[in-house]
């Protein structure tokens, strides 16, 4: 086997394990991250067969912008698995059939089309033609392709507005205002704001140094919940407890 045959089964292999990883995952952000594994071993397999501007193009358009934007977005907005048994658009699973037959029909039909043609010469003499690989596909996307490549452009937008339709979420109540959400935070008996910091007032910088109120007395929630608990809580000084109430002392 030469170089070329590995690069094949290598990327190749990978590339249909990062395809079983997309359609087993039981998470949408780990799905994205099969897919862009994926899409990287793709890359490499247009470069290994004399296609560089595919491979580069795979790799920052695809996997580093577009991909990356989905899983970004995945991430941040929190989808799970238990959204996908609600339909945000009725009949969608019936229209993602029928397209997905539709594709599956038109791969299978340009697969056997490039098998049983018998003028292929190859992608060296292809590129060859037009002086390169890029030259080549530019003359083909905006002459022959034109229309095919314009019918994609609206479909990868199609993709991210129906990517943000999927990924929405429907809002029950109303949205709390500021003051609303300030007022049960105080209501909630928990520590409103921060907590004290360590020997700002004891002058102190040790962390089993409980800080000094305004008032001169001891703030225990400034202290590491692990010392409080072995008792390793340093001794207050009367002397700066009656320097603080002299100071706070109108």
């Amino acid at each position: 086997m030469n170089g070329e045959a590995w690069v094949f089964w290598i990327s190749g292999g990978f590339a249909v394990i990062g395809a079983l990883g997309l359609v087993l995952s039981r998470k949408a952000v780990h799905s994205a991250l099969w897919v862009a594994f994926t899409m990287i071993n793709l890359a490499i397999l247009y470069v290994a067969n004399a296609a560089p501007f595919l491979g580069m193009v795979q790799v920052i358009v695809y996997t580093g912008a577009v991909m990356m934007l989905f899983l970004f977005v995945l991430m941040v907005v929190g989808v799970d698995s238990s959204d996908s048994l609600i339909e945000t658009l009725k009949g969608q699973r019936l229209l993602a059939i029928v397209f997905g037959l539709g594709l599956a029909g038109l791969l299978v039909f340009g697969i056997g089309n490039g098998l049983m043609n018998a003028g292929s010469v190859g992608l060296d003499e292809a590129n060859a033609a037009d002086g390169g690989n890029v030259q080549g596909i530019a003359r083909l996307i905006f002459t022959d392709y034109l229309i095919a490549f314009e019918a994609t452009s609206a479909l990868l937008i199609t993709a991210a507005l129906g990517a943000m339709v999927l990924a929405h979420r429907e809002r029950w109540t109303a949205r709390a205002s500021q003051e609303e959400l300030s007022k049960q935070r105080f209501l909630s008996g928990v520590h409103p704001g921060n907590l004290p910091t360590p020997g700002v007032y004891a002058r102190h910088n040790a962390v089993d140094t409980p800080a000094l109120l305004p008032d001169g007395s001891i703030s225990l929630e400034s202290i590491p919940r692990p010392l409080e608990a072995r008792g390793d809580i340093r001794a207050i000084d009367h002397h700066e407890v009656n320097e603080v109430k002299e100071i706070d002392a109108p």
